[in-house]
């Protein structure tokens, strides 16, 4: 039988022995705290350095350098998906990590065919039905730009990122990037009406520490918008009846 004294220095090494254990569960990178990060953009006209009213849809992601990397590898992958409804896509605008799977449903009383030729992804799904749903894996950085090969009015854009920590401005330029683990990032920008050498020119090292919240303002020059005009998937214009409500 132990004694007293024997007692009371088990229970002093155990009590040492689960602070230690907690100590190292605080400090489990794989435990590692998150953080909210804010940002505001500014769109101005090129030339004449007018601002612009609407700073909606600038795309702001931050790419993790180093360690960093090793954060997605814990997350489940998410579900994208762009609805065709009222012969749009919904959203016009998605943005998706590097590799995800897109969603494309759909949703309206009519045939819909879906291509991307021009840019980024590749791919042609073909004439699909009211109600069913094809999809796709973008496996290529970069905008890739989504029509219907029936409704020549219907436009949108897939940007695929190399990161998991992205946001997308509102019409104020207010831009909202969540669960940003601590470490270095490289941001990024892409504005559909940018140009290039304007984006590349954006790219910022950014280091998120604890006390970081707010990154700095974004201003981006904005080009005179290239004609909305397409041509369908094989290169010629659209049948002028294509607007019509019966296919």
């Amino acid at each position: 039988m132990m004694n007293r004294s024997t007692l009371i220095v088990l229970s002093l090494s155990l009590l040492f022995v689960s602070l230690r254990g907690i100590g190292s569960q605080a400090s489990d990178p794989s435990e590692e705290r998150t953080f909210h990060i804010s940002g505001q953009v500014k769109l101005f006209q090129a030339g004449s350095g007018a601002p612009m009213g609407d700073a909606s849809k600038v795309v702001v992601w931050l790419t993790p350098e180093g360690e960093v990397r090793a954060v997605r590898l814990q997350r489940q992958e998410k579900q994208y998906r762009m609805v065709q409804r009222n012969k749009a896509f919904e959203p016009s605008l998605l943005v998706v990590p590097l590799g995800s799977l897109v969603e494309f449903p759909n949703l309206d009383p009519w045939f819909h065919n879906v291509f991307s030729l021009y840019q980024g992804k590749r791919f042609d799904l073909g004439l699909y039905e009211a109600g069913a749903q094809k999809t796709i894996r973008f496996d290529r950085l970069g905008p890739s730009y989504i029509f219907c090969n029936i409704h020549p009015e219907m436009a949108a854009v897939v940007l695929t990122v190399n990161s998991d920590f992205y946001g997308v401005s509102d019409k104020s330029g207010r831009i909202s990037i969540e669960n940003v683990p601590n470490g270095n990032y490289s941001l990024r920008v892409w504005y559909e009406n940018s140009t290039q050498e304007t984006l590349d020119s954006l790219q910022r090292a950014v280091e998120v520490v604890r006390d970081t919240e707010t990154l700095f303002t974004i201003s981006v020059s904005v080009s005179p918008q290239k004609s909305a005009k397409h041509k369908n998937k094989y290169g010629k214009d659209y049948d002028p009846k294509a607007g019509s409500t019966d296919y």
